[in-house]
């Protein structure tokens, strides 16, 4: 089980009905996957969901269960894929902003990418974190406590639990071997802060 570490661990992946870039989906997915842990994709509500190459549109996906049926309780990990759209819309959704909320509270592992962090900064989660994003989220994190770095991936071990940052697809090799490095705070303390540069 060595090549396999994380086979039992379940992950969730929270996204909107419509607007999650499909990349920030689907290759955390695949990672986490071919980590052994088994991805869940939840959203809002049931059926699918319409992923997005940045404007177009891209490919639907299943959805596993919704925000409503179990909390993050059921789950090792979070992560919340960007694409404007995305986190735009579970920000206005009280059960997606509890539901992240949760997984703080519990001390699981959260990663975000891209736009990702505003639906953690709804939940009132960001305050005395560092992590980065999309560029444009700068001002929203800093006003919301949070300390915004320019890196490709930001793993902060400073709170209640480990969160795992990165900008954009481009920095998504970084973002998905954090991500499966985090899996083992799950388990215990993830004591391996770090930040990796451009």
């Amino acid at each position: 089980m060595a090549d396999r570490p994380h086979a039992d661990k379940t992950i969730a992946f929270l996204v909107a009905p419509e607007g999650v870039e499909q990349v920030e989906l689907t290759e955390p997915w695949r990672a986490v996957r071919e980590s052994g842990a088994r991805p869940r994709l939840v959203s809002t509500g049931a059926g699918t969901i319409q992923a997005f190459d940045h404007l177009d549109r891209a490919d639907t996906f299943a959805v596993d269960q919704t925000v409503e049926d179990e909390g993050a309780d059921a789950f090792d990990a979070l992560v919340v894929p960007g694409g404007v759209a995305n986190p735009d819309y579970l920000r206005t959704q009280s059960a997606a902003v509890a539901f992240v909320a949760d997984f703080f509270a519990r001390g699981r592992p959260v990663a975000a990418i891209c736009h990702a962090p505003w639906a953690l900064i709804e939940a009132g989660v960001v305050g005395g974190r560092t992590l980065t994003s999309w560029p444009s989220l700068r001002t929203d994190i800093v006003n919301a406590g949070g300390d915004w770095v320019d890196r490709s991936v930001v793993v902060c071990a400073d709170g209640p639990n480990t969160l795992v940052t990165s900008r954009k697809p481009a920095d998504l090799p970084g973002f998905c071997s954090a991500l499966v490095a985090a899996l083992g705070s799950a388990d215990g303390p993830y004591l391996v802060a770090k930040e990796q540069d451009k």
